[in-house]
Formats: structure tokens, C-alpha cells, sequence
């Protein structure tokens, strides 16, 4: 038996225990995924980090969506910066019935051109703009929609915003940043390089924080980049106002037989690295929400409580683990569970915030039903969140759990595509030559009567249309995973006591074949 609290121990194998049915319900909430499988592990540009869905604060009526690939990209990392992989699809998919199949399909598909191959810069100069000559190596996209059952192209060749690669290179970010914002068919979007904005500790894989505690309180993404896509949406094009939506984002790479294959799936927090088994890692990114019933041994006995078992000592619970479903898996009653719905692993937004809710990190259970996991703003705690939901706080049973770490190191952003500008390549994630990364700069404050990004009033309007942009996806369906319980036992055995902290162009025509869901 290691030297760590009895109590703290104990309470550590309670949250562990929750894992698997907690994990099967990840209905609500979404975290972070950043080298969770073997074959997902060696494509970095395809690889799914995180997905945020919340209610725009500064534009009352629309829904913002972002997602996330390219986890640890580290600032300095040249010559070949980073990029979205040509051709590949990534996706943010939108479930507005509840029945667990995506009815709304935004995708965005890159290219990228070299305008001077005969040097090793990928800028040759400082660069002021998206179209400056300077800038050697610029990714355009296509943003394409599956809706009403066809795919059509909202706007093609939109640039995409470089990789930051220092502040010599690129003195105004921020400006990069705007230009590559843009407003189209009634959407806004935007794809280019962000800073990480998930904030947790990883090193639970050291045999859960070495074993003794030591570790946790360190936020491990601090410094690190990824590579974002967002879409914000007015929620009239989502079922309308009073409807709840499912969201999860998805990558799909094109084989050498010309056959596109989902290779990356997200919706719910950590699912892959510790509750699905090596054998179905893969197995799992290869998987659509409408096959989670499967797999369901993974939840109602779970390996990680016996892992905690062999290096504390503390016996594991009793199995199978069958609490806590209904509010994981289907979505809270009262807050954003659809009607008639399919229980499926991704994160539910309601689309109507509710009035009059003192901001909190904490979310539902920071008496705050604006945030997680109704949907998940960028500065919502969901590490702290999930630890206190696995532990009965939201059926009678108050806790002040959490992993020391409360906040992002980089501000986000008071408009759209609101994620922290990425740390700049002058500043490397080992700038002092020790390993530490840069020290936090804070978090923005919220708007007034909001939590940054936080809710906003919105607009009943008439439900979308939706047939289902899943039929003949080329997976083979990985079980009933959520992640929301994960989270419950991993980053996480810390008591201490909690605050409340407020935290151009126009559609397209229909485009005929264009491959994937559809078909």
C-alpha cells in the first residue's frame, strides 16, 4: 500500500467503480481524446481532440460547434508545420431528432498549395495577410452541408489560417485570425490553428498519478496547439429553438482502393484511452453512435477499477455497475434529454438556455443548466464536473472533487470562433529548457449573464429536415462508450473546496455525388 490518504483512496476506487456505467452514458458531455488508439495514434492531422457545442453568447438565435485534431502540436514544430491532411473529411455531424443518426452533416475538405518549393521556409517573409505573397504555404477548404438528405457546397476555396509560426514571421496573429473568419450561406466559419483550450492532468497513465498522488495539478496541454474547425449555426436550421441536438465530430481518409473510411470519432471524454481495451481501440473510431448499444460488457465491468486495485490496494466494487445510466447516456431529464430518444454516445445541447443562471465552471452542478453537460462551453471544469456527477452529486450526494487544474493557460476569445489564439512558434512548450511550459495567461471573463462562451436567448424556428447522413458509414461499431465516467476516475482523486467562477459567399447549388453518408 502506497503512502496516500485512506480516505482519498477510497473515494478514488468509488469513482472508478462508477466508471463503466457512467462511461456508457455519455450522452452530454465531450473532453478530450488526444492519443487514444494505435492506428489513430500515427495520423495526427486526422485525429479527433475534442468537441464543444454551446449556445453563442454574443449572438443570441445560433449554436457554435467546434472540433479539434492534431493533439500536441507543439509551437516551434517547423519546417513543416501543421496542417489538415488534403482531401481527408473532417467532420461535425449534428443529430437534431434524437435518434442517434446525424441529420446535419458540416464538412470541411483541404488542400494545400506551395507557392515556392525551392525553399525550406514555409513562410518566406513576414507575413500581414491571408493572401500575402510571403506566406509560401496556405491550405484552402471547401465547406460542404448534408441536409434535407443531399450534400451541397456552401463555398469553395476559403482560406484557412496559417500555423503561428512566430512572432517575427507573423508580428499580428490576431489579424490572421479575423481574415480567415468568414460568413456564408448564413453560417460563420472558421478552420485554422488554436490554442489547445482543454485543461486537465494526463499523467494518470503513470500508474494513476505515480501511484502516490504526486502528480496530479498540472494542466499537460499547457503550450500545445491544435488545429480547429467551427461552424456557428442559427439553431433554425437545427429543429429551432426548442429543440435538444447530439453532436460529435468525425475524420474520414480516402484508401488506396478510393473507398473513404472513418478513421477518428469523437463525442464524449477520454472513452478510448482507458474504457475500450486495446483490442477495439480502433474498432471504436471506426464506430457511429447508432451501434452503442454494443460493447457493453466494457461499462458493467470495467477494467480500471481493478487497475486501481492492484497499485493502491483498495478493493474494487462490486459489478456489473449499472448506476448513473439514464443521466449519461440519454441526456438529464429537464435539461437536454430529447424526447424519444436512442441512447448514443455524444454531447447534447439544448437549444433554448434557460434564463436567469449565475455563471459557474461547474455547470449543472455549479447550479449553472447553461453549461456542461448541457453542451460544453470552451471554460466549463469537465474533469472537475465529471468527478462530482460519478460521485452522486447531482442524485443527493455533494462532493468537492477535482485535479487541481481550473483553467486554461491561453484566454478565449469574446467572438467567434472564440478559441484561444495558438501560442506562437517563438515560444516553445520547452522555452526554459526545462521542460515546463509557458505560464497561464488567464481565462476571459464571461459576458455579462453569460459564462465565456456561455448561453444566449434564441429563437423558436421551424424543425430541419433529416434523413441519415450515416447509411453504409464503413464501421464496425464499437459499444455503449461514453467517457463521462472516465473522467470520474482519472484525472481526478483531489478533495478540496470549490468556487463558483463565471467564467463571404452564399450556398451553393445541390452538388450531385458527392461521396460519403448519402450513400
Amino acid at each position: 500500500m502506497r503512502t496516500t490518504s485512506r480516505a482519498v483512496l477510497a473515494t478514488s476506487a468509488l469513482l472508478l467503480g462508477a466508471v463503466g456505467s457512467t462511461f456508457l452514458g455519455a450522452g452530454p458531455a465531450s473532453a478530450s481524446s488526444h492519443r487514444e488508439a494505435p492506428n489513430i495514434a500515427g495520423l495526427p492531422s486526422l485525429d479527433n481532440t475534442d468537441v464543444y457545442a454551446f449556445n453563442s453568447p454574443d449572438k443570441a438565435g445560433t449554436v457554435t460547434l467546434l472540433a479539434n485534431w492534431h493533439p500536441f502540436s507543439e509551437p516551434a514544430g517547423g519546417p513543416t508545420f501543421y496542417q489538415f491532411q488534403d482531401g481527408a473529411w473532417y467532420d461535425i455531424a449534428i443529430d437534431t431528432n434524437g435518434d442517434s443518426k446525424p441529420n446535419v452533416v458540416y464538412r470541411w475538405v483541404f488542400k494545400t498549395k506551395v507557392k515556392n518549393g525551392n525553399t525550406f521556409l514555409y513562410n518566406t517573409d513576414v507575413v500581414t495577410s491571408l493572401n500575402d505573397p510571403d506566406l509560401n504555404v496556405v491550405q484552402t477548404y471547401d465547406l460542404q452541408v448534408f441536409k434535407n438528405n443531399k450534400w451541397s457546397t456552401l463555398k469553395k476555396d476559403l482560406i484557412a489560417a496559417p500555423s503561428n509560426v512566430g512572432k517575427a514571421s507573423m508580428p499580428n496573429y490576431a489579424k490572421l485570425r479575423q481574415q480567415a473568419t468568414y460568413s456564408v450561406g448564413g453560417v460563420d466559419t472558421f478552420a485554422g490553428q488554436a490554442d489547445d483550450p482543454f485543461f486537465l492532468s494526463l499523467e494518470v497513465f503513470d500508474l494513476l498519478y505515480s501511484g502516490d498522488m504526486s502528480e496530479v495539478g498540472n494542466d499537460t496541454l499547457r503550450g500545445y496547439n491544435v488545429n480547429t474547425t467551427a461552424i456557428r449555426v442559427p439553431v433554425s436550421e437545427l429543429g429551432g429553438a426548442k429543440n435538444t441536438i447530439g453532436v460529435w465530430s468525425r475524420t474520414w481518409k480516402q484508401g488506396s482502393d478510393g473507398q473513404y473510411r472513418q478513421v477518428s470519432r469523437l463525442g464524449s471524454p477520454l472513452v478510448n484511452e482507458v474504457v475500450i481495451p486495446l483490442k477495439d481501440k480502433d474498432k471504436f473510431n471506426a464506430s457511429k453512435p447508432s451501434d452503442d448499444a454494443q460493447f457493453l460488457k466494457y461499462v458493467t465491468n470495467p477494467v480500471l477499477p481493478k487497475v486501481v486495485e492492484k497499485v493502491y490496494g483498495v478493493k474494487a466494487p462490486k459489478e456489473p455497475r449499472n448506476d448513473l445510466v439514464q443521466v449519461f447516456l440519454t441526456g438529464v431529464p429537464g435539461i437536454n434529454q430529447p424526447a424519444n430518444v436512442t441512447p448514443s454516445e455524444m454531447i447534447r445541447l439544448n437549444l433554448t438556455p434557460f434564463p436567469d443562471q449565475q455563471p459557474s465552471t461547474l455547470g449543472v452542478i455549479g447550479g449553472d443548466k447553461n453549461g456542461y453537460p448541457n453542451g460544453r462551453r470552451l471554460s466549463d471544469d469537465t474533469v472537475d464536473i465529471s468527478l462530482q456527477v460519478v460521485e452522486g452529486e447531482l442524485v443527493g450526494s455533494p462532493n468537492d472533487l477535482g485535479d487541481k487544474v481550473d483553467a486554461n493557460d491561453v484566454a478565449f476569445e469574446q467572438k467567434f470562433p472564440y478559441i484561444g489564439l495558438p501560442t506562437t512558434g517563438t515560444t516553445s512548450v520547452n522555452e526554459n529548457g526545462s521542460g515546463s511550459a509557458p505560464a497561464p495567461t488567464g481565462t476571459t471573463p464571461a459576458p455579462s449573464g453569460t459564462q465565456s462562451p456561455g448561453a444566449t436567448t434564441s429563437d423558436d424556428a421551424a424543425a430541419s429536415g433529416g434523413d441519415d447522413a450515416d447509411a453504409m458509414t464503413p464501421a464496425a461499431g464499437l459499444g455503449a462508450v461514453a467517457g463521462l465516467g472516465f473522467l470520474g476516475g482519472g484525472s481526478w482523486w483531489w478533495m478540496r473546496r470549490r468556487r463558483l467562477v463565471g467564467a463571404p459567399g452564399a450556398p451553393g447549388s445541390a452538388v450531385p455525388g458527392l461521396p460519403g453518408d448519402e450513400l
